[in-house]
């Protein structure tokens, strides 16, 4: 019998059958995979993507604040566009403020940090003075000019990462004796933290108690300080919550709002679960929402996301979403990707804190978290907001231009016409400094963990901390 034979005689083996070859679809979806891990690849792929999403973000602020603002703005001083012309002059200066971010050195930065956080605790106390703070939405938070009014707790958030990060990235192995990683980082923070809570603004002390948490973090800080510092951060919180009666009604129609007043504290919250049922998968359309014709207060500034998933429907929504994720990626790609210790600390954390805030009012206004009144980072209506993240995405652009890969195709193929025209200089390699040279017998062995971002692999003989 001719053939190849199985186990069984007189019966001939089957031949394989052939592979299908891999239709259109499948070979679309290689070639894309390609082609972004290719782009991904790029050593000034960090700075496209932060220059990206901070441009759509801060456009998609404007116009959302010109749709959700126009009603309120005509009421109350006959023009649709007061609000936004206001919004629009905020964002000029935080364009100057963006290319001064990402123009400025990081050293010359760093040394600058002590200075801009002494600054912004002189600023705190300087409000609380009346006569000279300006009490708005029943905080003394504000100073107000002839032409603008100014948060100062803005730059106290800017200041604590700067100067944390300086402190911490100086400290990097000793920070797994607990008092070296909380002086004076914790006493500085609770110093600015007392400062904002009398002023009173909860939502704000909540975001500068993120910027302290994600410093420790990042700076490679024991688990167990930082377990006990969430825990200990969550009751103060609660704390003040209950302190006062409209915080508490905000909580309780948080917790129970079948049992809540429909018109009382709950009614901001409901009005925006509305509006986001009405918009539906592709909303009503730009400027035809009816949630700003006085049914949902502070439509142009806590609750703007309300507005956007309104008008622009789920696909709005979840766009933002995309955003923002996009902006948590970019943020820990860059900071993992630099060599500077103090640059890796001060992007993570501020990117931290901008994710966090957005999870936070989106949270709130999706009704997953109680109302803490936090803004939207360049979506919602507020000039010292607006600019404050504007500097942070300088911040990070700079430290995009600071990765190994971004600094060496700069200086092999030159910045580009762009560049040279904002007057940009060649991003300089990090360079340690020099170890001062010890006096007596050598020191022990190192038992710090690990920084997260920076300092090479774990020391022999202890476990890793990532």
């Amino acid at each position: 019998m001719t053939g190849t034979t199985t186990g069984r005689p007189g019966r001939a083996a089957r031949p394989a059958a052939p592979r299908p070859a891999p239709g259109g679809f499948q070979r679309k979806v290689r070639r894309a995979r390609a082609a972004l891990t290719a782009w991904l690849a790029r050593p000034l792929t960090s700075l496209h993507i932060v220059l990206g999403i901070f441009g759509l973000l801060t456009l998609l602020g404007l116009v959302m604040v010109l749709s959700a603002s126009s009603v309120q703005s005509f009421e109350a001083g006959g023009s649709s566009y007061a609000v936004f012309v206001h919004q629009l002059a905020f964002c000029g200066v935080g364009l100057v403020v963006f290319w001064i971010g990402m123009r400025i050195r990081p050293r010359t930065l760093r040394a600058l940090a002590p200075t801009v956080l002494v600054v912004s605790v002189v600023l705190l106390a300087l409000v609380l003075v009346p006569g000279i703070g300006h009490v708005r939405g029943g905080a003394r938070s504000w100073f107000v000019l002839p032409l603008i009014s100014i948060q100062p707790s803005e730059l106290a958030k800017i200041a604590m990462a700067l100067w944390g990060a300086h402190v911490l990235a100086a400290r990097q192995r000793t920070l797994g004796n607990w008092r070296q990683a909380l002086s004076p980082v914790l006493p500085v923070g609770l110093v600015l933290l007392t400062l904002i809570v009398v002023e009173p603004d909860l939502g704000t002390a909540v975001s500068l108690g993120i910027v302290v948490f994600a410093l420790l973090f990042f700076a490679g800080a024991p688990l167990r300080l930082l377990a006990a510092l969430l825990m200990g951060g969550l009751g103060g919180t609660v704390a003040l919550a209950l302190s006062a009666g409209y915080r508490q009604s905000r909580l309780t129609a948080f917790l129970s709002p079948g049992s809540s007043d429909p018109l009382g504290a709950v009614f901001q919250a409901r009005q925006a679960l509305f509006s986001l049922a009405d918009g539906g998968l592709f909303g009503v359309g730009l400027g035809q929402g009816r949630a700003k014709w006085s049914y949902l207060p502070n439509a142009h500034n806590d609750f703007i996301y309300a507005i956007i998933g309104e008008e622009l429907g789920m696909v709005g929504a979840i766009a933002v979403l995309v955003l923002f994720g996009m902006l948590a990626y970019v943020g820990m790609r860059i900071a993992a990707r630099n060599t500077d210790p103090w640059l890796k600390v001060v992007v993570a954390t501020l990117t931290t804190w901008m994710v966090a805030q957005a999870v936070i009012n989106i949270g709130y206004v999706v009704g997953l978290m109680p109302v803490t009144g936090i803004p939207l980072p360049l979506v919602s209506s507020g000039g010292s907001a607006l600019v404050t993240a504007l500097f942070v995405g300088g911040l990070l652009a700079n430290a995009a231009r600071h990765e190994p890969e971004a600094i060496a195709a700069l200086r092999t193929h030159g910045q580009g016409k762009v560049a040279k025209l904002l007057g940009l200089k060649l991003p300089e390699p990090y360079r340690a400094p020099a170890a001062r040279p010890r006096v007596g017998p050598p020191p022990a062995q190192r038992t710090a963990a690990q920084p997260r971002y920076g300092g090479g692999g774990p020391v022999p003989g202890q476990r890793g901390r990532r």
